[in-house]
């Protein structure tokens, strides 16, 4: 019976994270980004002010980590040319701006802490693959010198 509680209760974490959350955020890139910034990086613990106000502590902790492995999987599964459209439209968003913001993921691979810990490493490896070559292709695209062309 505390099985199926404890299911439940991952259940509604989910249902009520998604609906009230990650649905008013465009895009995966963007809903991966806000799913790795509640991951706190030197425990790996999520933390989410809303939902620990409601529901208990495992429940969260299965739940995010659960959302953050699904979305990273979906984006996996896109073609690159979605990837890059959605990594463009969420990077193009950020404070800065495009080409800013492609430099410094570029230059510090700010890409890496998006990858949720559970990954396999193959689909580590993959994602941060794919990231690479698409900043490049956008630096190539949006930087200022190829802009004066």
């Amino acid at each position: 019976m505390k099985t199926l509680t404890q299911l439940q209760q991952n259940r509604a974490v989910i249902q009520d994270f998604t609906l009230t959350t990650l649905a008013r955020l465009p895009g995966l890139f963007a809903r991966l980004a806000y799913m790795a910034s509640l991951r706190d990086l030197s425990s790996g613990r999520y933390e989410h002010a809303g939902l620990a106000a409601v529901y208990p502590d495992a429940s969260i902790q299965h739940a995010l980590q659960l959302c953050h492995e699904q979305l990273f999987e979906r984006i996996l599964e896109s073609p690159l040319a979605s990837q890059q459209e959605d990594l463009q439209s969420c990077l193009a968003g950020m404070e800065g701006g495009l080409s800013e913001v492609v430099s410094h993921w570029r230059r510090m691979e700010a890409y890496r802490v998006l990858v949720p810990e559970a990954a396999p490493d193959y689909l580590k490896d993959l994602f941060n693959s794919n990231l690479s070559a698409l900043l490049e292709i956008l630096d190539t695209e949006h930087s200022p010198a190829h802009s004066d062309a």
